[in-house]
Formats: structure tokens, C-alpha cells, sequence
């Protein structure tokens, strides 16, 4: 539901009533994550996606529905052998997806789409299954761990789903929690739906070339917030990265050194000079960051591998470094270069291969094939 939150936002800004069905469990290979969703208003408008298309008819005659009899229900939609004709999806997956009308006065969703639309850190646990008198009940969790609304429940069950949302939200993650209805961590039936958004993460560009303006774009085109870094003012200019969010001069290494980042951050090294490779790297390798590439030919790379070792990189941090960065695409133009680039930032966030899936025989959707083969056993 958050990651449609800016259209639900005005929504409620208009005074538009709206259900909204937002994946809450996945199994197999499915097209789209937990948190995915469709609204529809009582104009029958429709935003959002649970599926790619496969059941995207079904779940709106579901919203029109909640929107008709205002209650809030859970629904599975998987594949079927036996009735060609049955509403399911084609990938072989299973998705549930949990559907609850939203009026337009309702402070908490209010509260939480307007926090998640202007890129505030926000969570909502939602009761996903259990007693129909809870089911669809609601808690917008702030990262100092303010409320509000509630579950329905037990006094201490909005306690614990508090700290549970909160904890998902450090992490930036959305998942499920298995509780009891008094609260208790024990497995009893009620399970939370905690939705997390949090602000997009961080792409830092080091050498403002122009095969960096082309990643910038393709960061933009990912969801990333992108940076540009160079030690020279007359390349690092608005005019050469118009698509970038920031722009900052300064030693790169410096920069770095002071700058924020996280688990999801990644930095990519575009400059392939040892004046500015070596000392920036011994920084960002040292860093728990998501990704560290390094731009250069098989000569450069060896080089600075050599330098690294000699400045004192360890082979462990070493290990980490993405040289030469990209996959063999065969690239040649900063726009191909740049697409092989992101497509190792994504296998890398993923647990891509990189592989043709053309006679691979892996999993399309491998976290949804993950799942599956847990649940198997």
C-alpha cells in the first residue's frame, strides 16, 4: 500500500473513499513482493498492481466490494490445472492479498500515506489473519516509536506490534509477525502484516565523467537517490548531471568520510585514477554498505588491486570490490555501459546469476522460488 502512497494521499486529500488490496504473502514464483497493492475509489478509478495482470480483474471486483459492504477480506489466488478458466496467476505462484475499504476521514491511513508520500520513514501493521473482528485493524508506527490507532485487541498486542513495525522499519523491511492475540509472542493464531517505507536508497557516483551521467539516469530509473562526486568544480556542474539529486565538490574520499549511507547504499567508482581510486576505496571498502564498483580496464584494476594491497586492504575487504564494474554485455556507449552496470547492482541486491535465462533453468522469481522450497520443507 506505501508504495502507492503519494496517489492515496491525495486521494485522501479529495476526499475519496478507496479500498485498497495489498499483498500480504507470497508463495512460489509470483510476479509482485508483499506490499504490492491496488486501490480503487467509489468513482471505480484504479491505481497500483498485485500481479502484473493476471488477477488484476479479480481483486478490483474485491475493492468494489469492501467498498460496497465496508468489510475488510483476505483472499488467496493461485494456479489451477484443472480449471483453465479459473482466475489465478499464470506463474505458478500464490499470492494472498488482503482487501479493506478506507474512508477518507480515517486519521491513521491518513497519517501514514501523507508520512510515506513526502518520503518520511513510516510503518502500518495491519492484522493480516485472525479473528474477522480484527482482521484489517491498523497501527501507523513512527520511527520514535509513536502510534497511531490500534489493532482492536488486547491493550499489549498494539505494545508488541509496535516494537515489531518499529524493528522492520530500522531495517527498512516489510514482513509478517506471528502473535497471539493477548500480545504474547507465541505463535496463536494472529498474524500482523507490517508495511515499511522508507526513504529511497543512496547512489554515489565518484567522477563526474560522462558515462556517469548516463548511470545517474539509470540510478533515477531504479528508485535510487543519486549523488555525484568530484574533486573538479568544472565538471561536477548542474548542467553536465541535470537528472542527479545532489552534486557535491569535493575529495571524494573526504566526501565519503563524512557522508551518510547504509546497508542499501551503493557506491560507484567511475574516475580510474589511483589519486582518487585508492583512497576513496580504502574507505568504502571498510564500509557496510550494499555494493562497491570500481570503473577500469583489466590493467587499472590489477594496478590498483596492487596499490589497495599495498596501503593496507585486506583481502577480505578486497573481496568486496566490483573490478572491473558491470556484466559483459559487450558495451560499448556510456548508455550501454551504464545499463551493465545496473544490471550487476540488481543481481547483486537480487541473487541474480547474471546468466541468460534462456535454457538456465533458474527460478524467474528467485525469492519467491526460495520461499517455496522452504515451505516444501
Amino acid at each position: 500500500m506505501l508504495d502507492i502512497a503519494e496517489e492515496l494521499s491525495r486521494w485522501v486529500a479529495e476526499g475519496r473513499d478507496f479500498a485498497v488490496a495489498t499483498v500480504v504473502a507470497v508463495g512460489g514464483s509470483a510476479p509482485r513482493d508483499p506490499g504490492a497493492a491496488l486501490a480503487v475509489d467509489r468513482d471505480g478509478t484504479a491505481i497500483g498492481s498485485v500481479s502484473g495482470g493476471c488477477v488484476e480483474g479479480a481483486v478490483y471486483d474485491l475493492c468494489v466490494q469492501a467498498l460496497q459492504d465496508g468489510e475488510t477480506v483476505r483472499e488467496r489466488f493461485g494456479y489451477s490445472d484443472e480449471d483453465a478458466f479459473a482466475v489465478g496467476l499464470t506463474c505458478g505462484g500464490a499470492i494472498d492479498v488482503l482487501v479493506t475499504p478506507i474512508a477518507s476521514g480515517d486519521r491513521v491511513f491518513a497519517a501514514a500515506l501523507s508520512a510515506a508520500a513526502q518520503g518520511e520513514p513510516a510503518a502500518v501493521a495491519r492484522v493480516a489473519r485472525g479473528p474477522a473482528g480484527l482482521l484489517g485493524g491498523a497501527l501507523f508506527v513512527r520511527p520514535d516509536g509513536t502510534t497511531e490507532g490500534g489493532l482492536g485487541g488486547h491493550p499489549e498486542l498494539d505494545r508488541t506490534a509496535a516494537a515489531e513495525a518499529r524493528a522492520l522499519l530500522d531495517a527498512g523491511r516489510t514482513g509478517t509477525v506471528e502473535l497471539s492475540e493477548d500480545g504474547s509472542h507465541c505463535p496463536g493464531g494472529l498474524t500482523l502484516f507490517v508495511e515499511s517505507s522508507v526513504p529511497p536508497p543512496r547512489m554515489i557516483v565518484f567522477g563526474a565523467i560522462d558515462f556517469a551521467a548516463a548511470l545517474v539516469r539509470a540510478g533515477k530509473f531504479l528508485g535510487y537517490h543519486v549523488t555525484v562526486c568530484d574533486a573538479r568544480p568544472v565538471f561536477a556542474t548542474r548542467v553536465r548531471f541535470p537528472d542527479a539529486d545532489d552534486i557535491v565538490v569535493d575529495w571524494p574520499h573526504r566526501y565519503l568520510r563524512g557522508t551518510a549511507t547504509d546497508a542499501r547504499t551503493v557506491l560507484c567508482v567511475l574516475t580510474h585514477d589511483a589519486k582518487f581510486d585508492v583512497p576513496l576505496l580504502q574507505e568504502a571498502l571498510r564500509m557496510p554498505v550494499a555494493f562497491v564498483g570500481a570503473m577500469g580496464s583489466r590493467r587499472t584494476h590489477a594496478d590498483r588491486n596492487r596499490r589497495l594491497r599495498e596501503a593496507g586492504v585486506s583481502e577480505r575487504e578486497l573481496a568486496r570490490l566490483r573490478s572491473p564494474i558491470g556484466l559483459d554485455l559487450g558495451a560499448r556507449t556510456p548508455e550501454e555501459t551504464a545499463l551493465s552496470i545496473a544490471a550487476e547492482i540488481v543481481a547483486t541486491r537480487r541473487g541474480g546469476t547474471g546468466v541468460p535465462l534462456t535454457g538456465s533453468g533458474t527460478p524467474i522469481h528467485r525469492d519467491g522460488a526460495e520461499r517455496g522450497a522452504r515451505e516444501a520443507a
